[in-house]
């Protein structure tokens, strides 16, 4: 296995335009998931690799680069948030908790194991192997719980989006009952016009129309509002 410090492969990350939209607390989630996934497969490899099991350095090695993406994907999108980023996850990146600490200081320790294992150091890699697999119940519990927090935020998201949205659907539903009394006192003045008012009465049906078929459409997308 040919080993060298981790190169991240180079990874989108979403453009800084204020409240974070769905997709990316979608992406907050899976990135986050897929460090507690990566985490493991980079203990149990290394430890069959220790133990001369063919192909097993590389599947850690592969494991570790992933993890590591994740890593720095998450935290340079908390970083680029600035004033945005959610208080909960800077605290539980960079506050007491140190959850980038802890987990800076897995890839640290995987990184030398992996080293070792190339290396072949028969004294000092059961010490750290010992430490590695030592190491994943913090590290497991932090990930838990930032991750945690990241469906925590998506949730609170959800729960924003759908107040907004309820919120402009009581407006325009306020705007079209407007509408509908407008039209109807249009239409009594054009039948009160008399031929005079039929293009008038008209455009009055027309509005009519329109305003009825927005209550359909408010009806059918927020039943509940109603």
């Amino acid at each position: 296995m040919q080993h060298a410090v981790i190169e991240r492969t180079p990874t989108a990350t979403p453009a800084r335009t204020g409240v974070p939209s769905g997709e990316v607390f979608a992406t907050q989630i899976n990135l986050s998931g897929r460090r507690r996934f990566t985490s493991q497969r980079v203990v149990l490899y290394a430890v069959l690799a220790a133990r001369g099991t063919p192909d097993a350095a590389q599947v850690a090695q592969d494991a570790l680069t992933l993890f590591c993406d994740a890593h720095h994907t998450l935290v340079q999108g908390l970083k680029d948030a600035g004033d945005q980023a959610s208080p909960a996850l800077r605290e539980a990146y960079f506050g007491p908790p140190k959850g980038d600490r802890v987990i800076s200081g897995f890839i640290e320790l995987a990184q030398r194991v992996l080293h070792g294992i190339e290396a072949g150091w028969r004294h000092q890699l059961p010490v750290l192997l010992d430490e590695l697999v030592a190491s994943t119940t913090p590290l497991l519990a932090t990930l838990n719980s930032i991750t945690s927090l990241y469906e925590q935020e998506a949730r609170n998201h959800a729960k924003q989006v759908e107040r907004h949205l309820h919120g402009a659907m009581d407006e325009i539903k306020s705007i079209s009952k407007q509408a509908q009394v407008v039209a109807v006192n249009a239409r009594i003045v054009a039948a009160r016009a008399g031929s005079a008012g039929r293009e008038f009465a008209l455009v009055a049906s027309e509005l009519i129309s329109i305003t009825s078929g927005i209550d359909t459409i408010l009806a059918t997308t927020l039943p509940r509002s109603a």
